[in-house]
């Protein structure tokens, strides 16, 4: 192996996916995910079942993932793995997995954010892929987390504004449940809305100061409406679904757009990226593909498999750690709350 091959195995688990990947400096050899079906039937992750999945799972899809790349565990570099945010159970078995393998193995052992590395994800090399420049805005949409934040190079980044409360993965799985669809229900949404009118229902926007979101409102809101509604007619819901899903999915697709559209005012930068569950969503897609002509924007949009939790995003921010010597120590511990520029 000559000095200038980097071998990143990655891990992530700090939800519901397990997941390990290899990267050969930027270029990604293997991404293996193992989602765990369980949480369906209870309509949201249970935090106990999930840590217990991911103790069942890690084994086999860190050997997936290195047999996917071709590589043997000794030609490995270093182990980077997610040390949070997320649920405190999942995150200490990625933890305690990282650690022992570095420790077996010898080498080097990488911590990683788990919101930084959804940015960052941008910058895994693929075939023509659109790297971002510095400096730009990142929004990160996920069912945990809303934020815009300023990205001034890999290591540096400010957050401009963030949810005060639910986070806009959540406002799309909440309303889904509402209108009685399956967990996660999200994509479901996104799906029904392609068939409806975006006008047939206006729901009120949050009135939030600066850069900050709230998403608390609109849900208790959508919540009145359809009791309403269905109490005078209890087959509201399905004779107006695709217009319910669509006049959802564009109300919030518009409260994203609109703090954007402040925070490339107030800062100036053009350059938009996106990261995070909800970033797979098509509204949002087409409303960042319409700012690039109408307002003159540069906008990244994430492959598809880099917008959910996965290890490939840990193993690009595990190598870029890598060539700055940035190592965690064997007394480094899962953290639940970790702050992007901490």
């Amino acid at each position: 192996m000559d000095n200038n091959t980097i071998y990143i195995l990655a891990i992530e688990s700090s939800c519901d996916d397990t997941s390990a990947a290899v990267l050969c400096n930027r270029k990604r050899l293997s991404n293996v995910v193992a989602t765990q079906k369980i949480h369906e039937e209870y309509g949201g992750v249970v935090p106990e079942l999930a840590s217990r999945a991911h103790q069942q799972n890690i084994v086999p899809v860190v050997h997936q993932a290195l047999a996917k790349a071709n590589i043997d565990k000794k030609q490995l570099s270093a182990i980077a793995f997610t040390r949070g945010p997320g649920l405190m159970g999942s995150l200490l078995v990625g933890t305690s997995f990282a650690k022992s393998l570095s420790l077996g193995l010898q080498i080097p052992l990488i911590e990683v954010n788990h919101m930084q590395a959804h940015i960052l994800a941008h910058f895994i090399e693929e075939e023509n892929s659109k790297i971002p420049t510095f400096p730009f805005l990142a929004m990160t949409i996920s069912g945990g987390h809303t934020q815009i934040v300023l990205v001034k190079d890999y290591f540096k980044m400010d957050i401009l504004g963030q949810s005060l409360d639910d986070a806009v993965g959540e406002a799309f799985d909440k309303s889904a449940k509402i209108l009685g669809l399956p967990y996660p229900g999200g994509p479901l949404i996104d799906t029904y809305a392609q068939l409806g009118n975006p006008k047939a229902f206006p729901f009120p926007k949050p009135n939030v100061k600066g850069l900050d979101f709230s998403f608390s409102g609109l849900k208790t809101s959508i919540l009145y409406f359809i009791q309403k509604q269905v109490k005078e007619n209890p087959n509201f819901i399905e004779e107006n679904r695709d217009d319910i899903c669509a006049s959802i999915q564009y109300t919030i697709v518009n409260i994203l757009m609109s703090k954007l559209k402040k925070a490339v005012k107030q800062t100036g930068v053009k350059r938009i990226a996106i990261g995070g569950g909800v970033s797979a969503n098509s509204g949002i897609r087409k409303a960042l593909e319409n700012a690039e002509k109408e307002l003159g924007w540069t906008t990244y949009i994430p492959k598809f498999e880099y917008c959910t939790d996965n290890a490939a995003m840990i193993g690009i921010v595990g190598y870029l750690k890598y060539k700055e010597e940035k190592f965690a120590d064997q007394s480094v511990t899962a953290k639940a709350r970790y702050v992007i520029n901490e």
